[in-house]
């Protein structure tokens, strides 16, 4: 037991550690963006007609604390940030925890209900096409996974847009209704969101399930016909027994600690959807701030909320995985 907490420890510190570096990375780049806050906010006034001097930008940068040294501001603001709080907007000049809302949450909601839909499909259906000498099923499962590889999320969005449209005269647009759009949340509310929210999952589920498949495929492939197995089939385990207690058990190791890449790879193709379906969430914001707006700390805040998601799955992963494979056990009581 003491081995244990001293692995969960252990982790943990690894998961501060990676966050420190990480805002430090992201701080960098929000810096050498030509041009500071200051500069860039009285830059977009001066294109709204008001009109601005070299005084009025050193003025804003002193009130932003732009004139301190770099390590200082960098501090102030990840202790900040470990707080929740990112100042506020470069443009739009509002807070950014309440611009944000509940759009972070929702797009993160998004991403890990598209994770649980692809390995609740990958896992079951890879254990048993691993184990089938079937070759219509083993050919339809290939099948579906090139398609789900080869295909693009934004395409297949098109795609069921295009027929949605044609056939039922419904854009399937947005994550709520108008009349829930503003609304504070409820039960009906979120009733709203679930019958919205099924065609962002699925789309992002898709190319995940497929690549999710291919790897859970491949690894029962590879543990199958290992001695172990052979050795437990010789015992007398057989069917489903065998699967799930060996070469399964083993197998969903590294399923397990690929979860947090996998978020991040769902994460990244959120933004492209979200601007075909026009869903109104951090994704869709992501793509404001980098490409139209150049507002760097809204920026920032989104990709340092998104590093901190993938850390912390990353640490229960690495817990979970100590659980369920006795060879991380056995490495952490040596």
């Amino acid at each position: 037991m003491l081995n244990f907490s001293r692995f969960v420890l252990t982790r943990a510190v690894m998961a501060l550690i990676t966050l420190i570096i990480v805002s430090l990375v992201v701080f960098s780049l929000m810096e050498l963006v030509p041009g500071d806050c200051a500069e860039r906010y009285l830059a977009f006034k001066n294109t709204q007609g008001s009109g601005i001097s070299v005084e009025d930008i050193e003025i804003e940068r002193q009130r932003l604390g732009l004139d301190q040294p770099f390590l200082a501001r960098w501090g102030s603001w990840i202790i900040n940030a470990f707080q929740g709080e990112f100042g506020d907007s470069c443009i739009l000049r509002v807070n950014i925890a309440q611009l944000l809302g509940d759009k972070f949450m929702l797009s993160l909601t998004i991403c890990l209900a598209s994770l649980a839909l692809a390995y609740a499909i990958a896992i079951p259906v890879g254990i048993i096409s691993a184990a089938t000498n079937n070759p219509w099923l083993n050919n339809g499962l290939r099948l579906f996974s090139y398609l789900g590889l080869a295909m693009p999320n934004f395409l297949l969005a098109l795609m069921i847009m295009l027929v949605s449209t044609v056939w039922f005269g419904e854009t399937l647009t947005g994550l709520f209704s108008k009349e829930y759009r503003d609304a504070p949340w409820d039960w009906d509310k979120f009733v709203d969101l679930m019958k919205h929210a099924w065609l962002p999952i699925f789309i992002l589920g898709w190319s995940a399930t497929a690549f999710a498949l291919q790897t859970v495929r491949a690894l029962m492939s590879d543990e199958i016909g290992k001695l172990y197995v052979t050795a437990a089939a010789a015992r007398g385990v057989h069917g489903r027994k065998l699967l799930w207690r060996y070469p399964a058990r083993h197998a969903l190791g590294p399923i397990v600690n690929s979860l947090g890449f996998d978020l991040n790879r769902i994460f990244n193709e959120l933004p492209i959807v979200a601007l075909i379906l026009t869903l109104t969430e951090a994704g869709a914001l992501l793509i404001e701030a980098l490409a139209r707006s150049n507002d760097q700390q809204l920026a920032g805040a989104i990709i340092f909320l998104l590093t901190a998601s993938i850390v912390t799955l990353n640490f229960f992963t690495d817990i979970l995985l100590a659980v369920i494979d006795p060879r991380v056990r056995k490495s952490i009581l040596r």
